[in-house]
């Protein structure tokens, strides 16, 4: 996606998406890229980002982190008790076809996944969950 900054007195005072009605090369307006470095899925996550005003085109550049063990087993856990609480409300939607035994296999399941998260201290052991 092409993107454009606004650059006055060294500062960039706006970032857009759509080509800027002055055009590029007018009342500070740039052409810039976004770098965002590779992550590891479950493992980083992108954080606040920079400008690189030194370079054509402005570089947008995005930094990382860690993603912590509890960190992802919250997210986890959140997921497992979304996936039984849409069963849960399909069930009572009319006309629906989910039974008490749906529910009963649902809430085994979540209760089950769950310990097994909060059991787990690696993110090789989350994985496994996943």
């Amino acid at each position: 996606m092409s993107m454009y900054v606004q650059v006055i007195n060294g500062e960039v005072k706006e970032v857009w998406d759509t080509v800027p009605a002055d055009g590029v090369g007018n009342n500070g307006w740039k052409n810039a890229i976004e770098v965002r470095p590779n992550i590891a899925p479950n493992r980083q996550m992108y954080t606040g980002h920079s400008f690189d005003l030194n370079t054509d085109p402005v570089q947008i550049i995005w930094g990382t982190r860690d993603v912590t063990v509890d960190e992802r087993k919250d997210g986890m856990r959140a997921n497992a008790n979304f996936k039984y609480e849409q069963l849960v409300n399909q069930k009572n939607m009319p006309e629906s076809t989910v039974t008490d035994a749906d529910i009963a296999t649902a809430l085994a399941t979540k209760d089950s996944t769950i310990a097994a998260i909060n059991a787990a201290t690696t993110h090789d052991q989350l994985d496994a969950i996943a």
